[in-house]
């Protein structure tokens, strides 16, 4: 196999031409350009990738920690990661873990490694004070609030804007409010949670454990949500959804089994999607696009350097009334 030295020789030029030919340098003759990029198609030389990656220090390839492809919510998301990679040169190398911790750890390892530059984690099951171990081998940006451990995040306030969506629902006469939710244990939905109760505290209301409905991701859950709360003695007469797909199935099925949107069950979705948007669904808009692209943002700034210091970003949150609240 032909190497540089060899394509020197042949092209009549230095090692170090060679190397500014294939690396794109503006300032060479283009005698010699020509020279070398002809002895490169002659000899079919084909640049070891992975000592270029040595000589350079960096990939430019960020791995994306997310737990599933297929939902609204980190689509948007991966849609502002990926925009943003694509301006700033990066390639993403996407896993999907469905929570499993060894998928998580994988891609850890390969930061380790220096197979990647940095991870974006979007959603994860291990544990922050594990993640932190892997501080010295690259940038780590998570997508949620993390307080003052060293890493960086980007994150929605997740209780104030929980407390917004209960005070909106309560100043429009409702006293029985529920939520869905896509899973009881992530940090982001214990403080969803947090919210709940601390409204209800403040409200003077009692909390009701059966009106918090969890493993709710897509339009079907929704419509379970619906016959489950139908068999309900008591019943919630609004709800919380923290997904726009749910918020959907509720709507439509609300419609099949007779009840009246807002009259008889009012709805506040998160995300914004555009599901949402054609259903006319009040909604928290949450900034999932803007969370991604600011997530890229931060990795490429400390993988090039521009900082050493962890970066914090806090998206805004807001809401938009639509007709179901």
């Amino acid at each position: 196999m032909a190497n540089i030295k060899e394509i020197a020789r042949i092209a009549g030029v230095s090692v170090t031409t060679v190397s500014r030919v294939l690396n794109n340098h503006p300032y060479v003759k283009e005698d010699k350009r020509r020279a070398v990029l002809e002895t490169v198609e002659r000899l079919n030389y084909s640049r070891n990738i992975n000592a270029l990656h040595l000589l350079k220090g960096r990939t430019q390839i960020i791995g994306v920690i997310l737990p599933m492809i297929n939902h609204s919510y980190f689509g948007v998301m991966m849609e502002g990661i990926a925009q943003e990679a694509l301006k700033s040169g990066y390639q993403l190398m996407v896993s999907q873990t469905s929570y499993q911790p060894e998928e998580e750890q994988r891609m850890l390892e390969m930061m380790r490694n220096k197979q990647i530059d940095g991870v974006i984690i979007c959603s994860r099951s291990l544990p922050l004070e594990h993640l932190e171990a892997y501080n010295p081998y690259g940038p780590i940006v998570l997508c949620e609030e993390i307080g003052p451990r060293p890493m960086s995040s980007v994150f929605l306030n997740h209780y104030q804007c929980f407390q917004e969506g209960i005070r909106y629902l309560w100043n429009k006469g409702h006293s029985s409010i529920g939520y869905s939710i896509s899973r009881m244990e992530g940090p982001s939905s214990s403080r969803r949670y947090e919210a709940y109760c601390d409204m209800h505290e403040e409200l003077g209301i009692p909390v009701n454990p059966s009106w918090i409905y969890d493993h709710c991701l897509d339009i079907e859950d929704g419509v379970l949500l619906v016959r489950r709360m139908l068999e309900q003695a008591d019943r919630p007469s609004a709800l919380i959804v923290t997904s726009g797909q749910v918020a959907a199935g509720i709507l439509l099925e609300a419609g099949r089994q007779g009840l009246r949107v807002p009259e008889d069950l009012a709805l506040i979705s998160f995300d914004n999607m555009p599901i949402s948007e054609v259903l006319g669904i009040t909604t928290m808009d949450n900034g999932i696009y803007t969370m991604g692209a600011s997530a890229m943002s931060i990795a490429d700034e400390l993988i090039r350097g521009t900082t050493s210091s962890p970066m914090t970003k806090e998206i805004p949150f807001q809401l938009i009334e639509r007709s179901t609240a």
